[in-house]
């Protein structure tokens, strides 16, 4: 069985972060390990707290599953504080993980801060460059650029600037922009274009999470990564086309709703 681990902060409403992150991996077929970073008190409605593990707790996390059970992937998610960058960084460097997928977290769904405004430098200088893939949407892609991002073309643009920071391929996530859902990968040679009609709903919570980890066991499981992101594009979409009207906010998407109607049948086998 394939393995992934995540590395990123806990959702104690089971929409976002770790949690949405051990769900995707479960419905791809993957055994999921977990390294919490912060610990996040938020809803579908708003953030309240956030409270960091200790960078030495991080490590030892981390130390703890590599040193057992060898993850063919690893998906990083929110790292509020340069602390908790530099303790991951530092255990990346020195394991060395096949794949690792980095979704540079910086706002909640509802638009709370979750990463310290004045760690970006620290990020793009520690963490970037470590990425097999980096997945920022527009805003963040935008704020790590230094750009402005309004049409296609400045995707691939802001793409290419980042990818020029030490990641070996960068996706900018267009679901901020308006029209279709448009993402763009460059691979460090070539762009690729993934569209997806974009759904009528406000129940999106943990979208990216679920998307870089659904890349993320995707790649364990085998793919390319242009395939491994159609791939990932194509679960994400259904996930948010049947997702919960559940909470007060931005409902959760549905990361189960394939295997409850037909099983797992996405290529879990795939060496």
């Amino acid at each position: 069985m394939k393995k992934a681990l995540t590395i990123a902060g806990s959702d104690c409403s089971g929409g976002a972060g770790i949690q949405a992150d051990l769900k995707t991996f479960s419905a791809h077929g993957v055994f999921g390990m977990s390294v919490i970073v912060s610990v996040v008190a938020e809803n579908t409605s708003r953030v309240i707290g956030i409270e960091d593990v200790s960078p030495d707790m991080i490590r030892q996390q981390i130390d703890a599953v590599f040193e057992d059970i060898q993850p063919d992937a690893v998906k990083v998610g929110m790292l509020s504080q340069p602390p908790c960058m530099e303790a991951v960084a530092e255990k990346l460097r020195q394991y060395r993980p096949k794949h690792v997928v980095i979704d540079p977290v910086m706002y909640a769904k509802n638009g709370c801060p979750l990463m310290d405004p004045g760690s970006v430098d620290r990020l793009i200088q520690t963490v970037l460059p470590l990425a097999t893939l980096l997945t920022p949407n527009i805003p963040e892609a935008e704020k790590i650029a230094g750009c402005s991002i309004h049409s296609v073309a400045e995707m691939e643009d802001a793409a290419r600037r980042i990818q020029a920071m030490g990641p070996k391929g960068v996706l900018v996530k267009g679901g901020h922009a308006q029209g279709d859902a448009v993402d763009v990968l460059f691979d460090g040679e070539h762009f690729h274009h993934y569209t997806a009609e974009r759904i009528p709903t406000k129940n999106t919570h943990g979208t990216g999470c679920t998307y870089s980890s659904a890349i993320a066991a995707n790649l364990a499981l085998g793919l390319d990564m242009p395939a491994a992101v159609e791939r990932a594009k194509a679960y994400v979409t259904m996930a948010i086309r049947h997702a919960l009207a559940i909470g007060k906010g931005h409902g959760p998407t549905n990361h189960f709703y394939d295997v409850y109607v037909n099983g797992l049948t996405n290529g879990a086998e795939i060496e």
